[in-house]
């Protein structure tokens, strides 16, 4: 299985990026970022059953959602900051998770290129 992300782009502090994944079958889906020289850190995830999990620097900034008639899940940024700056990448898993793991990449074994967010 593939997974693909993408919107990501270059953008000015305050502005706004969608990403998305395409992504089936999958139990839980989350996104994640890596800046240079940082460990890889988790976003935002979600249940495909339902359950939305963010992390703290990004709540009340950051939407994740999920359209099941395409099996897309999206990564909505607002009020962007130059500390977003980093890889995002989309990842899945298809085995039962506890939501205190939702967040790390660890709990995740497909993961996608990722796409360049880039906030000035």
């Amino acid at each position: 299985v593939q997974l693909v992300e993408s919107g990501g782009g270059s953008v000015e502090a305050g502005g706004s990026l969608t990403l998305s994944c395409v992504v089936s079958g999958a139990y839980a889906v989350g996104w994640f970022r890596q800046a240079p020289d940082k460990g890889r850190e988790g976003v935002a995830a979600l249940y495909t059953s339902g359950g939305t999990y963010y992390a703290d620097s990004v709540k009340e900034r950051f939407t994740i959602s999920r359209d099941s008639s395409t099996d897309t899940v999206y990564l909505q940024m607002n009020s962007l900051k130059p500390e977003d700056t980093a890889m995002y990448y989309c990842a899945a898993r298809r085995q039962v998770l506890q939501s205190t793991w939702l967040l790390h990449p660890s709990a995740y074994s497909e993961w996608g290129p990722g796409t360049q967010v880039t906030v000035s």
